[in-house]
């Protein structure tokens, strides 16, 4: 049976892999930016308020950081191929169980559990990534990042003009419509992934190796770096609108958000083309941390044309930290524990990017001055820039 470093050095098998590990970046996101676009009729059908409504959209953030530990269990006693398989099933039809949600509460577990597939996928991947692409992680993480950022353009922005007249604008169908993608690419990774996925020392010898080490610094900087990026993007997308209401410029908003979201990618598709030269460099931190933090500034201080550029710059330099970050745990942990140090990862950053924007609304209402509301995201890039510069001074773990 052929070994999984052959994925790394057969052409077919490498392209296979590389379709896989796109297709699951882009399964882990379909289903979760469908929802903003159609919250307005789910708001009128189901009667909510804006709280509801925040819950709604913040919910999967919240389960990424809390079952990202249990993914590490799956991939320890199933492998990750099972564990991408089971996570993506569970995703599709928890996605497609909230279109038949009679009320709010059935619609949150649903989407609860939806977010559960997708966490549990969140360690398995990077396990693959050294599996499937041992000499191209760079590529493998860059391809399956691009899917990611894909899979959220796609179902933005393609809801409202396509798939509601598709489906006769009824939102519940919309969920189902997002779902089947989703559930296509489980049958897909179980019929054509790359054979020969060696089993864990966790599966043969130690079956208890699932826990993330919590006292490693690795795992704390790289959580606490990836934090930051996710901190600024979110913050980024969240507060726009209200920053650019505020200084009555409401008409920048579709523009501001789109070349933002744009921009990242863009830098996905950019980064396919040189992704492994990236691994382990300090330039990505030194150069596009400081670019994140004038890209806030600039949004604080620009407006028009310079305003769009501005919140452009955010989102094309967070893509490039969020490529070059997600490379690390392949290659800065053993063959057999990337999905411990994945699983810390994940959740120490989600849960930093999910309380930033938080305690960042909360300046704002504390202060009443809103342009407190991005101090923490230029706080966060420079702590992004420190950490990753440090982060690429360690050397790749042996195995």
């Amino acid at each position: 049976m052929p070994s999984p470093a052959d994925a790394g050095t057969s052409a077919p098998r490498l392209l296979t892999a590389l379709a896989l590990l796109w297709l699951g970046g882009a399964g882990m996101r379909f289903t979760i930016l469908g929802v903003p676009p159609v919250v307005p009729l789910i708001h009128d059908d189901l009667h909510l308020s804006e709280a509801q409504v925040g819950l709604l959209i913040g919910l999967p953030l919240v389960l990424f950081a809390l079952a990202s530990v249990p993914g590490s269990l799956l991939v320890a006693r199933l492998g990750a191929v099972r564990t991408l398989i089971l996570g993506l099933l569970v995703t599709a039809i928890a996605a497609a169980a909230r279109g038949a949600a009679p009320n709010i509460w059935l619609l949150y577990a649903a989407t609860a559990l939806m977010g559960v597939g997708v966490s549990v996928m969140q360690p398995a991947v990077p396990m693959l990534v050294r599996h499937w692409t041992p000499t191209h992680t760079g590529l493998g993480t860059a391809v399956y990042t691009n899917g990611l950022l894909t899979g959220v353009a796609s179902s933005s922005a393609a809801t409202i003009p396509l798939v509601l007249p598709l489906v006769g604008n009824s939102w519940r169908w919309s969920m189902v419509f997002w779902a089947i993608p989703v559930l296509l690419t489980a049958f897909l990774v179980f019929a054509c992934a790359p054979r020969g996925e060696p089993r864990t020392r966790a599966q043969t010898a130690a079956q208890n190796r699932w826990w993330p080490d919590w006292k490693s610094p690795v795992t704390w900087l790289l959580g606490l770096a990836f934090g930051c990026n996710n901190a600024m993007y979110y913050s980024a997308n969240a507060f726009l609108p209200d920053w650019l209401a505020h200084v009555g410029r409401p008409d920048l908003i579709g523009a501001a958000l789109g070349f933002c979201n744009g921009a990242q990618l863009f830098a996905s598709f950019l980064l396919l083309g040189f992704a492994d030269r990236l691994q382990r460099r300090a330039w990505p931190f030194l150069v596009f941390g400081p670019m994140t933090l004038l890209g806030f500034i600039g949004i604080m201080t620009g407006d028009g044309i310079f305003l769009v550029i501005a919140a452009t710059m955010v989102g094309f330099a967070t893509a490039i930290s969020f490529v070059s970050l997600l490379a690390l745990p392949p290659v800065l942990s053993p063959p057999d524990d990337v999905h411990r140090l994945a699983a810390g990862m994940f959740t120490i950053s989600y849960s930093f990017g999910v309380i930033i924007p938080v305690l960042s609304g909360g300046l704002w209402d504390l202060t009443g001055q809103p342009w407190t509301v991005f101090v923490l995201p230029c706080l966060c890039a420079l702590l992004l820039t420190t950490l990753g510069f440090k982060l690429s001074r360690y050397r790749p773990a042996a195995g």
